[in-house]
């Protein structure tokens, strides 16, 4: 591998920084103290960028002390030293102070690297209403655009049109605003993302009034969920005058509207919230996304009049961990409101398609086939829920239990006692004799009595039982409900045609396995259905994945899904990636190591259990990661482009060819293959 596989650069990260320091009135040497004594914390651990507060050179509250040429002359001083300071510190500094040109005052960003001063930002839209008063001191940057300055005896860009980029790190583009102009109906930040930038910095100052942090939090991470990109803020702390106002040092970090990191608020000394932010992933994001493009386009390609600052900034592909949350379950929150929101949408929009699509057929029955299994429980739980909102009856749903040759008496038992459990309509149909009338007819070996478990075996059975649920729901003017979910469906475990791949409309098609198990958790505790249901769902979700189709071997030990085809939390975690993002094999398997490493580190979602906490090493993870890329890519797109209708339920989720997927059926995993061999040890 070219680069060190556990370093954050070889993957396309930017370790980010939003501080706020402790700050004196009018002392621009302490101040730059303190901006220096952090920007040492920060090179010692392994920060790229670190953003400070609005004018946090000579400190904001000030009012007409702004004027004072002594004052604006240490300031300019106090820049001069920084930027020498930085010729041995890693991190790009952004600062803010009131900067002199051409005889007119600005509020600025200084953006300083390895000695260089490599331009200046003035903000845009001075507010001058209510608290503020900036037009007293300050010219507006707004038009501001081409210019070089002279700043503490270097030459360097000026305007808003800059764009200040690495030539050394791939992607890591950023550019500043300055607090008022992030609550301006066209922030600048959008125009310089735009014109490619992926880091978007606010310095602020920002004074605090009750409810006012909530609307930082919303522009935040609306902004960078509107621009796709990562937004730095932070808003000055401890040492402002409160002469007449009062501040919370409150610093966040988005990515893509969610939060990555914040700073306490206010706090009594310095802070930092640090996080790695995917810069790789920001531009793939705008790549699969025209709409960003189009905008582009739209305001007439901001890139042309945008200047591109370019510097070295000499990453040292270190080992330095990785500062980010990185979900083990990326199709489960692990925050308990956030899962209780989920799991409710989700079983609304499967209730709310079913319901939909027997209006539309004008059908009388649905026909499903209940195995005792987490899909067909979980389908027949919407079915429940989709005839109650009809006003029919649940006894006109038809639930077949089918035993094979190894269907086992425990969840058949389960089967039957949730079918008892919600009123259904249901029925015993043994597919045993069928079957080995098929397989003899064929020539089988099983049916002269050899113990021949193949493929050929399994899927009989598994077609037999779809084949009488089609002709169920002809006899019985009904439709087949689907019952296999989005993690099924990605490796191919299904058996195409007629087999589990078919039915007339499946609800579980965009819901991922780990995301299922929550659900029916979900059902129980809110109790959207019977009280008596309750036992028999908690028995299921203990059940072992399997489909039950090859008898126990000679220890006893049942025919087991996972075994074959992997952990389905970590065949989850890969389909996530892989489709949402089109991240490289590589990078899936460094965010899934992080992830999943320790199982005694990060959070779990809500009531998972102990005893199912599970750690994988990295020789783990890539064989698997292997196993998933070698069944999604090559052998499993012919069955996903024939899938049966079904409601997208995820982010994520639609593996259908006329929703989020579109792929050839006689393709091949090699390019993937050959990534994770190469650069995975």
């Amino acid at each position: 591998m070219t680069k060190p596989f556990h370093a954050i650069h070889s993957h396309g990260f930017v370790r980010v920084a939003a501080c706020t320091p402790a700050v004196a009135v009018g002392d621009p040497g302490f101040n730059a103290g303190q901006i220096l004594a952090l920007a040492k914390e920060g090179h010692a651990r392994g920060v790229d960028l670190m953003l400070f507060p609005e004018l946090g050179l000579s400190a904001y509250a000030i009012d007409d002390l702004l004027l004072q040429d002594a004052l604006l002359s240490r300031v300019e001083a106090e820049i001069e030293g920084l930027a020498a300071a930085s010729g041995d510190l890693a991190p790009v500094l952004i600062v803010g102070a009131p900067v002199q040109h051409n005889g007119a005052l600005y509020n600025c960003a200084v953006v300083i690297a390895r000695g260089r001063i490599l331009g200046v930002t003035p903000k845009s839209f001075l507010p001058n209403y209510r608290e503020f008063y900036e037009n007293r001191w300050f010219a507006p940057g707004a038009g501001v655009a081409g210019l070089t300055m002279q700043l503490a005896g270097q030459s360097v860009p000026f305007g808003t049109d800059l764009v200040f980029e690495a030539s050394d790190l791939a992607d890591f583009s950023f550019a500043a605003e300055i607090c008022e102009d992030v609550w301006s109906p066209a922030p600048p930040s959008t125009q310089a993302a735009l014109a490619g930038a992926l880091i978007l910095c606010n310095l602020s100052a920002s004074n605090i009034v009750v409810g006012k942090a909530d609307d930082r939090e919303l522009l935040c991470a609306s902004q960078s969920m509107r621009c796709q990109a990562a937004y730095l803020y932070s808003a000055a702390g401890p040492g402002e005058s409160t002469t007449d106002l009062a501040w919370d040092g409150q610093a966040t970090v988005h990515e893509l509207g969610h939060r990555l990191a914040s700073t306490d608020r206010f706090p009594t000394a310095a802070q930092m919230a640090v996080a790695d932010v995917d810069v790789e992933g920001l531009r793939l994001e705008r790549t699969r996304t025209p709409t960003f493009n189009n905008a582009a386009v739209a305001a007439g390609r901001p890139e042309k009049a945008f200047r591109r600052v370019r510097f070295e900034h000499q990453p040292t592909f270190d080992d330095i961990g990785l500062l980010r949350p990185i979900a083990r379950f990326p199709f489960v929150p692990d925050d308990p409101a956030r899962l209780d929101q989920d799991c409710y949408e989700a079983f609304n929009i499967q209730v709310q398609g079913l319901t939909q699509r027997v209006r539309a057929t004008q059908s009388k029955h649905i026909v499903i086939g209940v195995s005792g299994g987490l899909d067909s429980t979980h389908a027949l739980l919407v079915a429940a829920k989709a005839f109650d909102a009809l006003g029919k009856p649940r006894s006109d749903i038809l639930g077949f239990t089918m035993p094979g040759f190894a269907t086992s008496e425990g969840t058949k038992a389960n089967a039957w006692a949730l079918m008892e459990a919600l009123g259904v309509t249901g029925q015993e149909i043994d597919i045993k004799p069928a079957a080995l009338r098929m397989l003899e007819d064929i020539g089988h070996p099983f049916a002269q009595g050899q113990p021949v478990y193949d493929v050929t075996f399994e899927n009989v059975q598994a077609g037999l039982r779809t084949d009488y649920l089609f002709r169920l729901a002809n006899w019985h003017k009904g439709i087949v409900l689907g019952t296999g979910d989005l993690s099924e469906i990605a490796l191919g475990w299904n058996t195409y045609g007629v087999g589990d791949q078919m039915s007339h409309y499946n609800v579980n098609g965009s819901l991922a396995k780990s995301l299922i198990q929550h659900l029916i958790r979900w059902v129980v505790k809110t109790g959207q259905l019977e009280e008596a249901a309750s036992e028999t769902l908690l028995a299921i979700l203990d059940t072992e994945i399997s489909p039950e189709l090859v008898p126990a071997d000679a220890a006893g030990a049942i025919q087991s899904t996972q075994a074959k085809v992997g952990p389905y939390e970590l065949q989850d975690f890969s389909l996530y990636y892989v489709t949402r993002f089109g991240l490289r094999p590589s990078k899936v398997a460094f965010l899934a190591w992080h992830a999943w490493r320790d199982a005694s580190r990060g959070r779990w979602p809500p009531n998972f259990p102990e005893d199912a906490r599970n750690a994988y090493d990295l020789a783990a993870i890539k064989k698997w990661l292997g196993v998933f890329l070698y069944r999604f890519f090559e052998i499993s797109q012919f069955k996903r482009s024939a899938m049966p209708n079904g409601p997208k339920v995820i982010s994520g989720g639609a593996l259908s060819p006329r929703g989020d997927w579109r792929a050839p059926s006689d393709g091949t995993a090699r390019v993937w293959l050959d990534e994770l061999e190469a650069n995975v040890p």
